[in-house]
């Protein structure tokens, strides 16, 4: 009892103590001030995740790590980011969010909803099949190895930091396999069509003379100013990395392939078919559409869309004076001559012309444009027989680098001409290319929001600058508004056949015969498109998703606004604060109609 009762007084003591140094630090230690910890929070994170991604900084324009190529389907690099979402979310949670702006308030909400996405996606085994046809590691590093992607080559240390990231490269490439035998134990697969497209992109890059290969073409290229000693060493080097470690590691995968996977993969294509597959395509459309809707939803939301752009088409075979139904229409426009190029660098070329002229146009919507340029290069011949008919890759923003409009010309005569002013609005000039760099050239934001996207919100708004093209100016020919409808008819397609693929069980000749039957599409493109809904379950979903919200929630605020309404300060309002769920979208601009009144 005596030595009980001497600790118990030596704790009084030291609580005392502290309780008395508590007191005397908190008279002289500021309180931290909310906003003050949830931006160092944002800024430290950030950072980490820099340094977790390497790839990331630099397609930002942070070259700090561009010697590095994070790992990212390894256990250990899973793990680490893991617990990085798990760290910061309770450190966000400790932050009183009620003290917060209106502004930090979105922020605190943007950044624990990715945390909570990426938390809540780690029951699924993504990382058992890491590549596909249209996503994969091998076509990715090829475009950053061969000088046109966003790893520069204008320093001696550039070329000296890609020949570490060619040796990461052959360490991811055996994480890769590792995964995807792994994935066959389990049962989880890619469909067999997909892995059997994917054998001729990796096999592009098996060459004989290292001189052949896209990988030495910054060694064509080196700037100027390399010495001489410079020129023979980094040749030399080149010549062997290409030989022994880029061209090997192809090689392993294309052997895998052929000798392994591609005899164990699956013959169905949705994701209904994989383990836990229900659970893991309903993820994916929350993921991809920031909303709560069914499979089943969507695709009837689908069914109604194609529907009613149908009978818009009609109007426009009557204002041409088409005699026939929409079916011919179709092959009408898919067949004559009129409509297409006779050369691949025609069509970019066609894309190049309209810049100056609707970015002039663009104007009368929009006050707010973005600093960064961009430029139009033609989808590189390795990828295209499976790319999409057009993409965008992002600036920097302090313009070093321009945003790049990435158009498909495989097969000319697939490419008509009548869906080329949709494509520009859509990648370019007023879609993703305005909101993009509107979103990274403004240093108010976080950089977490700066840099970070929703599908849906970014999508959705590439779909609605579609449908600004009679408004801004374009579409005064009738076939390219035709090319906008079947642009959005596309788009709304894309809702009945990626549920119809991954929820209800539909077959690639199913999605290929729904397609053809109500679009004008070409084979060659409706093949790639199939495929690719196949290869990444609900990201076509959030196009037509966002673009109807977006629409819904302009026409709402010109109803409440009336006179009010200012259709270049809405476009302000949507743009400038970045992505976000659609739902904040919608309270954000309430917000915003609400102020006007």
């Amino acid at each position: 009892m005596k030595n009980f009762a001497a600790v118990m007084l030596a704790g009084v003591f030291l609580v005392a103590a502290c309780s008395e140094t508590q007191d005397q630090a908190a008279a002289v230690a500021p309180e931290v001030n909310a906003s003050d910890a949830l931006h160092a929070l944002f800024d430290e994170h950030f950072e980490r995740n820099l340094e977790l991604n390497p790839l990331s900084a630099t397609f930002i324009g942070d070259y700090r790590y561009n010697d590095r190529m994070a790992n990212s389907n390894s256990p250990e690099y899973i793990a680490a980011a893991t617990a990085m979402d798990e760290k910061y979310l309770v450190q966000l949670l400790e932050i009183d969010r009620e003290q917060l702006s209106y502004q930090d308030q979105l922020s605190y909400d943007l950044f624990k909803i990715r945390r909570e996405q990426s938390l809540e996606g780690n029951q699924f085994p993504f990382h058992l099949q890491p590549i596909n046809q249209f996503r994969s590691l091998t076509n990715f590093f090829v475009q950053l190895g061969s000088g046109t992607s966003a790893h520069p080559f204008k320093t001696v240390k550039d070329y000296d930091d890609f020949l570490s990231r060619a040796d990461q490269f052959s360490i991811n490439i055996d994480q890769v396999i590792t995964n995807m035998k792994e994935g066959m134990n389990q049962g989880v697969t890619q469909p067999r069509i997909l892995m059997e497209k994917l054998v001729p992109q990796v096999d592009a890059h098996i060459v004989d003379d290292v001189k052949d290969s896209n990988f030495y073409k910054p060694v064509t290229k080196m700037p100027e100013d390399f010495s001489d000693e410079d020129r023979m060493r980094l040749t030399a080097v080149y010549e062997d990395k290409i030989r022994n470690t880029i061209i090997p590691a192809y090689q392993r995968v294309s052997n895998f392939l052929g000798d392994e996977y591609i005899g164990a993969a699956r013959e169905t294509v949705g994701l209904y078919a994989q383990p836990n597959g229900a659970d893991w395509y309903a993820y994916m459309v929350r993921l991809r559409t920031t909303t709560d809707m069914s499979p089943d939803e969507i695709h009837q939301i689908g069914l109604s869309e194609v529907a009613r752009i149908h009978e818009e088409m009609r109007g426009v075979m009557e204002e041409v004076g088409f005699e026939g139904g929409l079916e011919e229409f179709f092959e009408f426009v898919n067949t004559d001559d009129r409509f297409f190029y006779d050369e691949a660098e025609e069509l970019i070329q066609g894309y190049r012309d309209m810049s100056d002229h609707i970015t002039e146009l663009s104007k009368s919507l929009f006050d707010i444009m973005p600093k960064t340029g961009f430029e139009v290069r033609r989808v590189e011949p390795f990828r295209e027989a499976s790319a999409a008919g057009g993409s965008y890759q992002a600036g920097t923003p302090d313009g070093s680098r321009p945003g790049i409009f990435y158009a498909n010309a495989y097969d000319i005569k697939a490419r008509g001409k009548w869906a080329m002013e949709s494509l520009f609005l859509h990648e370019a000039i007023p879609g993703h290319h305005f909101q993009i760099m509107i979103q990274r050239e403004n240093e108010e934001l976080p950089r977490f929001r700066r840099f970070g996207g929703f599908t849906a919100y970014s999508e959705g708004w590439g779909l609605y600058a579609e449908s600004l093209g009679k408004e801004l100016g374009v579409y005064t020919d009738p076939y390219q508004y035709f090319g906008g409808l079947n642009a959005e008819l596309w788009r709304s397609i894309r809702l009945v056949v990626d549920t119809g693929i991954h929820a209800k069980q539909w077959s690639r000749q199913d999605v290929l015969d729904y397609m053809y039957a109500n679009s004008a599409v070409a084979e060659v493109r409706a093949v790639s498109e199939a495929e690719r809904f196949m290869a990444i379950p609900g990201q076509a979903l959030a196009y037509k998703v966002g673009q109807l919200k977006i629409r819904e929630i302009r026409n709402e605020a010109e109803v409440a606004l009336g006179d009010k309404f200012n259709v270049k300060d809405f476009h302000t309002e949507v743009l400038k604060d970045g992505p976000m769920p659609l739902s904040m979208l919608e309270s954000k601009l309430d917000r915003w109609v609400a102020s006007q009144l």
